[in-house]
């Protein structure tokens, strides 16, 4: 196994073993703001749209790319465990997210659009 999937696998073993607090697929819990763009063995892309003050229900994200394409502004993320972080972006930024689970939501302005590329573990089973 190549050094830089050792910290995604782990995640990914951590939050499939703590069954309770593992969200679900962020496609089946808020279908309206999340599509499916491309998904094979190695990645998922998602299209995500949303508006200011819409709320996405708790869900998990392996490693993921995030890339703005509009909609600069703030989101808050609220983890299983109630503590909320406010992560500020801006359009043509691209960052790097570790596995997570999360509930969010957008407090910018007007309409949010974003990328997010999901990365798969070789062999993970498919949602």
């Amino acid at each position: 196994m190549r050094p830089a999937l050792v910290p995604l696998v782990a995640a990914a073993l951590v939050l499939g073993r703590t069954g309770t607090v593992r969200a679900q697929d962020p496609v089946k819990v808020a279908p309206q703001h999340f599509k499916v763009l491309l998904e094979n063995d190695h990645v998922r892309v998602l299209d995500f749209r949303s508006r200011a003050g819409q709320k996405i229900p708790m869900h998990s994200h392996p490693g993921y790319v995030v890339y703005s394409i509009s909609g600069g502004g703030k989101t808050r993320f609220t983890t299983p465990d109630g503590k909320t972080t406010e992560i500020a972006s801006r359009p043509g930024q691209a960052r790097w997210r570790d596995a997570e689970t999360h509930a969010s939501e957008y407090v910018g302005r007007g309409e949010v659009h974003v990328l997010m590329v999901e990365i798969k573990e070789a062999g993970a089973p498919e949602r």
